[in-house]
């Protein structure tokens, strides 16, 4: 009776091992011609804002970076967002500070 118990949990965990080895790990590449722009909070711990917002070569590392990690092949364009872009208005001034507005990085090709 032991041994019928341990064989089937040794065939499960078997067939959970062959099924993780034959799932793909990597993601899939973008289509050629799409493009996606990401809103990444400025305080995200990583201290990427003064490089992205000030459009310098740190920043183009650093985009380009993030859209391979996306699954794109390079940024088409980085930056501090737009306010429409995250607040969903044209009409009202926001409040928020410098500070406190979103990277924004396009990724594409």
């Amino acid at each position: 009776m032991r041994r019928a118990v341990a064989f089937v949990g040794l065939l499960g965990i078997a067939v959970a091992g062959i099924s993780l080895s034959i799932m793909p790990m990597s993601r899939p590449a973008a289509a050629p011609s799409e493009q996606r722009t990401f809103l990444i909070p400025a305080s995200d711990g990583y201290g990427i804002a003064d490089c992205i917002s000030s459009k310098s070569e740190c920043g183009k590392i650093v985009a380009n970076a993030w859209c391979e990690s996306q699954g794109f092949g390079k940024a088409v364009a980085f930056g501090t967002a737009d306010k429409a872009d995250f607040t969903g208005t044209v009409t009202r001034p926001s409040p928020v500070a410098a500070a406190e507005q979103p990277l924004s990085i396009t990724c594409g090709e």
